[in-house]
């Protein structure tokens, strides 16, 4: 008998729709995982602007099941329901503060902070550049609650020849952190050669 694990992708209105869009691909593909999408109300814009037109739809749809932000009796918003881990990709600032502080004014932050209550893995994708005192803090406290901040920083080791390579290695390095599967999805170092 397998187990479905359920996953949460969360997405906010910080820059980096496609990180979003590209994770939503790679749960998708993956067997025996059901992806709980929530997309908060920035994000909706930011998806919209940054990969077009119906990407909200695009990305339901590789989804199995989305929620409205504002609901916060979803399932995804107990502990009871069993969830094997989230990504909030990519991650604001603001959303990521919420987190750290255990404000769940709305079912992405709520569900975040479900994570965190139940020891569940929580990625952050946190999507600021410089980081000011306020930031790093923030950033300090959501680890000290447990989760775990995976800033979509490139990795140039694998040669990517172009945005797509960047954005799928760090996609899959990013469900990496959930601990899904035996093996790694993202390429891994080898050394040099």
């Amino acid at each position: 008998m397998t187990t479905v694990k359920r996953i949460v992708l969360g997405v906010t209105g910080a820059s980096g729709a496609q990180i979003a869009m590209r994770i939503g691909e790679l749960l998708r593909e993956l067997p025996h995982v059901e992806t709980h999408l929530v997309i908060s109300q920035a994000a909706e814009r930011t998806l919209a602007y940054e990969a077009g037109s119906g990407a909200i739809d695009r990305l339901s749809r590789l989804a199995t099941r989305h929620y409205d932000v504002e609901d916060v009796g979803a399932p995804i918003a107990s502990g009871s329901f069993p969830i094997a881990g989230m990504i909030v990709a990519p991650c604001s600032i603001r959303t990521l503060s919420a987190i750290a502080a255990g404000i769940a004014d709305n079912l992405l932050v709520r569900a975040a902070d479900v994570q965190l209550k139940e020891r569940r893995r929580l990625v952050l994708v946190a999507r600021e550049s410089p980081l000011h005192l306020g930031h790093l803090r923030a950033m300090l406290q959501v680890t000290e609650c447990g989760a775990i901040v995976a800033p979509p920083v490139p990795a140039f080791y694998h040669r990517p020849s172009n945005i797509a390579e960047i954005i799928d290695h760090f996609a899959r390095r990013a469900i990496d952190l959930l601990d899904l599967t035996d093996a790694s999805l993202s390429a891994p170092w080898t050394g040099l050669a």
